[in-house]
Parts: structure tokens; sequence; C-alpha cells
């Protein structure tokens, strides 16, 4: 529960959550997530009964690859792996955002400039600091990153529940207005984040093969989460909007603090939400780290990326090699500064998205090829759940694409997705060809 939900709730929810305010207002933000949160829901219905069928390492790779062959999920295996990454290297960019938050002298040595957004030397030094010790960790095996992973995610629940306690005794019913901004353009720049802040509950199917609780209640666990984290967004929206007015919420860079300090008169109070937030960083990037490295190591495994990408720590028994690699690309973010969160936020965002359409299809598909397939965990009236799921999907991922309020942004965005696609080629041509 601590791996799904602390990799959902991450650290996005201190510095976005004045972004989706702003877009679509302090009740569209709310339904842009209720909306959004109920498509991952009926999702996670599918991922429940595949990981409670199917509990060995890879998720998403072994349910596609069961379903519709290798080259199939290849590409789910590779998208959904695209947005681990950039989860990963998103919290590499918001470490030293945090810090910068306690620390404002924190930057030194200019680098360059990025979109008007000066770029230092120490803050890119921290952000692969921060990168190293988390990859470092989860090399060391999954019990000290689990241990990591409960300890931490305790702490934000804690710092959650001050937060909302402070808005629902402090919190000023003006500050919500307007209720409504952006209209439909506001709404959807709002809903097309949500795959990304929801991503988390499929590393639980991605580790399935190191958790030891019955299979039934794998996929329970995963709902039980989704549905946390959905309560989670929702309430941090209105704390947020009953803490500080749109206007200061515009000049802050994180609203969810600055909303503290004012419900309780107090920058200690603002402080522990930054802790907190810090937390929250530790806990995605702690949990992407082993869902990815676990997808690598699958993938390498049926020999679809290179052989030495699955080889197990003599000690450890980690794929450290697989870990070692997310954790070198996430070293890269920190060097494109804080332009980068939304570019990753919204690409990654893509990537999701198009895992979540194959996975879903790999249900429809195996519940019609291997209608006998133990299954401890059933959904019932799966033929609604999955083609809902499906069209759903595929109407989330269309956000993305030219023509739509919320497509994402050329170069920066595209871009992002183009070197992924051509890493993918290269992978899978070194592999067939040694193989």
């Amino acid at each position: 529960m601590a791996l799904s939900f602390g990799a959902m709730i991450g650290w996005g929810w201190v510095v976005m959550s004045g972004f989706w305010v702003m877009s679509a207002g302090s009740v569209g933000a709310v339904i842009a997530f209720l909306v959004g949160g109920g498509i991952i829901l009926l999702v996670g219905l599918t991922y429940a009964e595949l990981a409670s069928a199917m509990p060995v390492a890879g998720g998403e790779h072994v349910y596609s690859k069961r379903a519709m062959g290798s080259t199939i999920s290849f590409i789910c295996t590779w998208s959904i792996l695209f947005g681990y990454v950039s989860v990963i290297s998103f919290e590499a960019v918001a470490l030293p955002t945090v810090l910068e938050y306690l620390f404002p002298n924190l930057n030194h040595g200019y680098l360059w400039t990025i979109l008007d957004w000066d770029v230092h030397f120490t803050w890119v030094i921290i952000g692969i600091i921060g990168a190293l010790l988390v990859t470092l960790i989860n090399v060391f095996g999954v019990k000290a990153a689990a241990k990591l992973q409960l300890l931490v995610t305790s702490m934000i629940l804690i710092s959650g529940f001050i937060l909302f306690f402070g808005a629902a005794k402090n919190g000023q019913l003006t500050n919500i207005q307007p209720l409504i901004s952006n209209q439909m353009s506001g709404f959807l720049s709002v809903l097309v984040m949500v795959p990304f802040m929801f991503v988390g509950f499929d590393v639980i199917p991605q580790a399935a093969q190191e958790i030891n609780i019955p299979f039934k209640k794998i996929g329970q666990t995963i709902l039980i989460s989704i549905v946390m984290a959905i309560l989670w967004y929702v309430l941090i929206i209105l704390a947020v909007s009953l803490g500080i007015n749109q206007q200061a919420i515009s000049n802050s860079e994180l609203p969810a603090a600055d909303a503290a300090k004012l419900l309780f008169s107090s920058n200690a109070m603002g402080n522990l939400i930054v802790v907190a937030g810090i937390g929250g960083l530790l806990t995605s990037w702690n949990a992407f780290l082993i869902g990815g490295s676990r997808a690598i190591f699958a993938m390498s495994e049926m020999g679809q990326l290179p052989k030495f990408l699955s080889d197990l720590h003599p000690r450890y028994n980690t794929p450290y090699k697989a870990i070692l690699l997310i954790g070198a690309l996430s070293m890269i973010a920190p060097f494109f500064g804080r332009p980068a969160l939304l570019w990753l936020v919204n690409a990654g965002g893509l990537g999701i998205s198009l895992a979540y359409i194959l996975v879903t299809l790999s249900f429809l598909v195996l519940r019609y090829r291997e209608p006998n397939m133990n299954r401890p965990f059933k959904v019932r009236y799966w033929r609604v759940v999955g083609f809902v799921a499906f069209f759903l999907s595929l109407g989330l991922a269309r956000l993305y694409f030219p023509g739509s309020p919320a497509a994402l942004l050329w170069p920066y965005e595209w871009s992002i997705i183009f070197i992924w696609i051509i890493l993918g080629l290269i992978f899978s041509w070194q592999s067939n060809r040694i193989n």
C-alpha cells in the first residue's frame, strides 16, 4: 500500500496544485481529478485482475505479451517505462526546487539560461546527488526500499492531515473564487496531467513477484490505493483553494506550502509541508525505480533488451544494471532547469496513457481467449469495465495530440517523446542483433 499510494502522491501536489487551481478554478480542478481518477480506477480494475492472475515481475509486459505477442508487449512496456523515467527525472528536478524554497540563497555558479530560467551548478549537482542516493538504496534491495517507503509515506499522511485540518478550521470561502476558470480548456489542461499524477499503482504489478501477500489482495491493494490517491488530490486542491486566493497563488512557487503558512500564520507550518513534499518526492522516486527496473528486467529476460540488463547483483539479488541505467537517465534532467518540470509531466503522461490502452485491451483479449484462466481477483461486468476503460484511455491519450487545447508543446515535449522512441528502436535493434 505504501509503495503504490506513496508513488502516486509524490511531490506534484506541492508544486502543481496552484497550476491546477489557476487553470480550471477550485471546483473545476476537483472535477478534473474526479473524472480523471474515475478513468484511472476503471483501468486499475483491469490491472487488479491481471496482476492477481499473473503475479510475476514485469506487469504490463507479461500481460500484453500473453495477450498480443512480443511486438505489442515491447510498445506497451516501453511506453510505461517512459512514464516511469519521466517521473524519476521529474523528481531529480523537483529536489533542488524544494530545497531552494527552504534555502533561498542556494543557487551559485551560473551555467546557462533555458526559457528565461537560469540554471546554476549547485542546483544541478543537488539533483544529481539525490538521484545517485535513491539509486543506491534500490541497489541494496527491495526490502530496504520498502522500509524507506513506509516511513516516508506515513510522514506525508500526517503532514497532509495537518493541512486539511488547517483548511477546515481557518480557510476562507472567499478564496475559492472563481469556482470554474477557462471553461473546457482549463478543465482539459488539468485532466491531461491526471495520468502522470496517478501513475504508481502499476508499480505493484511490476514487483508482484517480490510481494508476499495472497494474490487476491494484490488486486485489492491496487484499487484501495487509487481511491486513497483520488481523495488525497481532491482534499489538497480544496485545502490550497481555501488557504490562499488565486492572486497569491499566481505569485507562489509552492502554493501548498504558502497555503499552510497562511492557514496557521506560521512559517514553520509552510516548511513542514515542504518537508512532506520532499518525502513525497522520495516515495515516488523510490517506487518508480523499483517498477522501472523490474520492467527493464522483464524485457531483458524475454530478449527484448540487451541481456546484461537482467543481471542480478551477486549479494542483493536486485537487477542492479537496470537500476543504474534508470538512475543515470534521471541525472540528465537537472541540466534543463525548472522548465523541465512541466515538460516531463505532460510528455510522460502520453506514454502512460498508451500503456493503459494496451493493458485494457490485453484484459479484454485474455477474457475472450482464456476464459478459464485462474483469476484470484475477478472483475464483475468485465465487458463493461474493459471496454469503457479502453475507450476512456483512448480519449485521454487523444488530448496530448495536435488539435486538443491540452496538446503537447513543440519542440520541447515532443522532442522528449521522439528521443525515447529512438532509444527504444536502438535497444530493440541491438538486442535482436545479439539474440
